[in-house]
């Protein structure tokens, strides 16, 4: 299982865990993984765990259990990674900046 907790979660951003989307595309069922993210908001923040959605509705889908792709740690190191390198998100504050009210 790679240490990725099965309640982690999946959606950082909304706070979904992995265990709550397969729980509710067991039990929905929605024939496209874009009713998974209007339902419970996960996919529509940064977008980052889109690919992860559509890989647990894929499977879920057929009839298998969705297995973690990687460690929690991985996970979030990957997570971070995108948001630099795609969006700018959560990178570090300007270097020699001086917070608001400082001086």
């Amino acid at each position: 299982m790679h240490g990725h907790h099965v309640e982690d979660e999946l959606c950082v951003c909304f706070h979904v865990s992995r265990a709550k989307i397969i729980r509710y595309v067991k039990r929905e069922r929605p024939r496209v993984v874009s009713l998974v993210s209007q339902c419970m908001s996960a996919g529509t923040g940064c977008g980052w765990c889109i690919p992860f959605l559509q890989r647990i509705h894929e499977d879920v889908m057929a009839g298998r259990e969705p297995e973690p792709m990687m460690s929690r740690d991985e996970y979030l190191r990957r997570r971070a990674e995108y948001h630099r390198r795609i969006k700018g998100i959560g990178a570090e504050p300007e270097q020699g900046r001086e917070p608001r009210g400082a001086g």
